[in-house]
């Protein structure tokens, strides 16, 4: 009978026991953090079974988990270039010639200094005393004759030779004494002072002109010869005497020829160092003027017997070429030049602008004087 009141008791101890750690663990249950005082609870009465148990996460730590916020900067999103478009080659055009094309402005300069100025003027016809009136333009007389000597020489209409149109032989012939002289490769109107105005690129200089002119009257049926010859590159001085000995030598291969034209341009400048720009405007676009010049015997250095006759043919030349387009020419320059023209009664020296003027506008006036030689010897 002890026994059995001893057993009861025990099992009573233990059911207390019992209900008071289950109203432990149901109390803690709605308190954060009760996962882990029932682990502790279990713990005490068998610590293998606390440590078989799989525990869940506490349920707070589930519903928010604060995070730090991220200071680094947003990286960029990274583009991925698309792959190219593979295209079939394009076949080049086959290139002609042209023109150096002009650069749109004046590039910069060595220093402010550097940079002179230039004036664009339009050049006129004379009139009165020490001129001859044209059809279109005139003859300047720089000579002691007097305008009437002048007059005379040019009022025959023919001219001292005749040019044959679609022949197989040439007919006229362009040469350069001074080749290098070249001209302003930009449009502003001012020049770099450490800049000489020559070259010997012959897309720049006088070369590129003369082809111009020559292409004119080879399409008009005329067969013209361009020297291309630098004569002046060895240096200027008797770059007349190369020059004389090359169109000898094109004579005596070509006695056909009847017109040797040489090919200049001016250098026109004022007293301050300012550069003149002579210019017309023909079709709405800015053009160099033109300026021949026929040489007068002097009765000795100059000796040229025939000059009245170049004279009648740089007349007829000027009236065509200023009837044509008007503005183009300068007078006619009749004085003591000798410049090789007894070689023959066509040869003429024509200044195509001045070192002021562009090649762009060079190349129009040199166009307009080749359309212009084109109705003067008919």
């Amino acid at each position: 009978m002890g026994k059995l009141r001893r057993w009861a008791a025990a099992a009573l101890c233990g059911a207390v026991f019992a209900g008071g750690v289950l109203a432990v663990a149901a109390a803690c249950a709605a308190c954060p953090g009760w996962a882990w005082l029932i682990r502790g609870a279990l713990f005490l009465q068998d610590p293998g079974a606390a440590a078989a148990v799989s525990w869940p996460a506490d349920a707070a730590q589930t519903v928010y988990k604060p995070q730090r916020p991220d200071r680094r900067p947003t990286p960029l999103p990274t583009v991925t270039p698309s792959p190219a478009t593979t295209q079939a080659p394009t076949a080049e055009p086959t290139p002609g010639p042209t023109a150096t094309p002009l650069s749109s402005a004046v590039p910069e300069l060595p220093k402010s200094e550097s940079a002179g100025r230039i004036r664009s003027v339009t050049l006129k016809q004379g009139s009165g005393d020490g001129y001859v009136q044209l059809a279109a333009g005139s003859i300047k007389n720089s000579t002691e004759h007097p305008d009437a000597d002048l007059r005379a020489a040019v009022t025959t209409q023919s001219l001292p030779f005749a040019i044959e149109k679609n022949s197989g032989e040439p007919q006229i012939l362009i040469v350069h004494t001074h080749a290098t002289e070249s001209y302003q490769t930009w449009p502003d109107p001012v020049f770099d002072e450490n800049y000489t105005a020559r070259s010997k690129n012959t897309a720049l200089n006088m070369v590129a002109v003369g082809a111009e002119m020559a292409r004119v009257l080879n399409a008009a049926g005329i067969n013209t010869l361009h020297d291309t010859t630098l004569y002046d590159a060895p240096g200027y001085t008797s770059s007349y005497q190369r020059s004389r000995a090359g169109v000898q030598d094109y004579l005596a291969r070509y006695p056909s020829i009847k017109i040797v034209l040489d090919v200049h341009r001016d250098a026109i400048e004022d007293s301050d160092g300012t550069r003149v720009k002579p210019v017309c405007e023909i079709d709405g676009e800015s053009t160099a003027q033109v300026m021949v010049i026929a040489g007068c015997d002097n009765g000795g250095s100059a000796a040229l017997p025939n000059w009245r006759l170049n004279l009648r043919f740089a007349a007829a030349w000027e009236a065509a070429m200023e009837g044509a387009y008007p503005g183009l020419t300068r007078p006619v320059l009749c004085g003591y030049r000798f410049y090789n023209q007894d070689l023959t009664t066509g040869s003429l020296l024509i200044e195509i602008g001045g070192h002021a003027n562009t090649l762009d506008e060079a190349l129009r006036a040199g166009r307009y004087a080749a359309e212009g030689l084109v109705k003067a010897v008919g």
